[in-house]
């Protein structure tokens, strides 16, 4: 009896994995203003494309969509090798939809319990004009004298689609911690993300299966004495200041990154990645200096 226990306790573990086992793919989308098949300065992450996974030519899952920052993510319930297939765009919003990119091809992550996850590099749709500010590809016209008349100043440099401006220089370096983003004095400075946003909407898939779909960014910021909620509650916090700030230390893709690694990782990663964002937040940087928090109550 004692060896069919012992038994029963090892196998029921390893078909619990092979069950919940799933492969996953995530990358991000641009809109290519410049039309040049490739990322350029003026190109920004583009929120809403549809993206599509195929293998040798047929369509195996449609649907995801990127969210604000570009990056999307798709699931695919069991273990597969996705080694040959591609992703691409098949859908693009207004503005950014006249063309889309080359399809770019799978490559695998990490492989762990039966899980993949799988890497895109940046895909591209196109605007059916190029921006103003992009180099021309046409030769350049000849040269004639100049007029008599007066040289009207040239046209205003075309807004780019980005992020609304912040209240305080964006290249200003700031880190700022959690409890400063949720006094009212400092409401104002939830600009780009709201506090009503859904964590899912703002980190993808993983995130929302592991904290719900109806979970706010304001009440993630309230978490505590526990791994995931304390991990959560530093990844939005770095969320804010990478929004808020250009001299922050995380990039926001890499904040977005690195919580859906320390979700599918073990609970050491989930840890260390925690203390991460906590020693950033705080104000560690690259640098010999720390950065301190310039939010100012709002007027």
């Amino acid at each position: 009896m004692s060896k069919f226990i012992l038994f029963f306790l090892l196998t029921i573990p390893a078909i619990s994995v092979s069950v919940l086992a799933n492969t996953m793919v995530s990358g991000t989308v641009f809109c290519d203003q410049c039309l040049d098949g490739s990322l350029s300065l003026f190109d920004y992450p583009l929120s809403g494309a549809k993206i599509a996974v195929t293998c040798n030519g047929a369509e195996i899952i449609s649907g995801g969509k990127s969210n604000w920052v570009g990056s999307w993510m798709v699931r695919i319930e069991g273990s597969r090798d996705l080694s040959g297939c591609e992703a691409r765009v098949v859908a693009a919003p207004a503005g950014c939809a006249a063309a889309v990119g080359a399809s770019k091809g799978l490559s695998l992550m990490f492989k762990m319990f039966g899980m993949e996850l799988y890497t895109v590099a940046p895909l591209l749709a196109q605007p059916s004009k190029p921006m103003r500010l992009c180099h021309s590809a046409e030769p350049a016209p000849a040269l004639h004298p100049p007029p008599t008349a007066a040289v009207q100043p040239p046209p205003p440099p075309q807004l780019l689609p980005l992020l609304p401006p912040p209240l305080k220089p964006f290249f200003e370096a700031s880190a700022c911690p959690y409890y400063k983003w949720m006094m009212p004095e400092y409401k104002c400075y939830w600009r780009v993300m709201k506090p009503e946003t859904k964590v899912a909407a703002a980190f993808g898939l993983v995130a929302g299966s592991k904290y719900g779909s109806n979970m706010t960014l304001w009440q993630g910021l309230h978490g505590k004495r526990e791994l995931y909620q304390t991990l959560l509650r530093e990844a939005i916090t770095a969320l804010l200041n990478s929004c808020h700030s250009a001299g922050f230390s995380y990039p926001t893709l890499r904040v977005i990154g690195d919580l859906n690694l320390a979700l599918l990782g073990s609970q050491r990663q989930a840890l260390l990645i925690a203390l991460r964002f906590r020693r950033a937040n705080a104000g560690a940087s690259s640098g010999p200096a720390f950065l301190t928090c310039n939010l100012s109550p709002c007027s």
